[in-house]
């Protein structure tokens, strides 16, 4: 596997890891938004993703990478409060909140945040490597 291959698999991650933290950022920004019916309640947002794998034409070469397959909703049912004085309720008095889980969503945050930085890591080291190669040939 080539040095860019390796790049272009953590870059990939690294884009994966910065659309799961934009959801999460959307997420906790709605978590407790109010509606005045079901259908106009938040819905949490999920991305999907997958492994893409790529192989040269000669096939001496793989390549692999993230794949974004898409964002989904939760299905979680959304919250309904009674509350009969709020301009929102409906005809039966009840508010609708969003179904986002601010204690899950922090856990994504973090094991986004450190799969991340994990990618980082794997960057430098590549990096790392290629510089010690180049004072090899010196």
């Amino acid at each position: 596997m080539s040095f860019s291959a390796i790049y272009d698999i953590g870059g990939s991650a690294m884009r994966a890891q910065v659309m799961r933290l934009d959801t999460v950022a959307s997420n906790l920004a709605n978590a407790d938004t109010a509606a005045s019916s079901e259908a106009e309640a938040y819905r949490a947002t999920k991305p999907v993703f997958s492994a893409l794998y790529t192989q040269d034409f000669d096939n001496r070469s793989m390549s692999a990478q993230v794949q974004t397959l898409g964002v989904v909703k939760s299905d979680r049912t959304v919250e309904q409060r009674f509350e009969p004085n709020s301009p929102l309720a409906d005809a039966n008095g009840m508010v609708f909140y969003s179904n986002v889980n601010p204690v899950a969503e922090m856990a994504d945050m973090m094991s986004a945040s450190r799969a991340f930085q994990t990618s980082v890591e794997v960057m430098n080291r590549v990096s790392s490597m290629q510089q010690s190669l180049l004072k090899l040939g010196q």
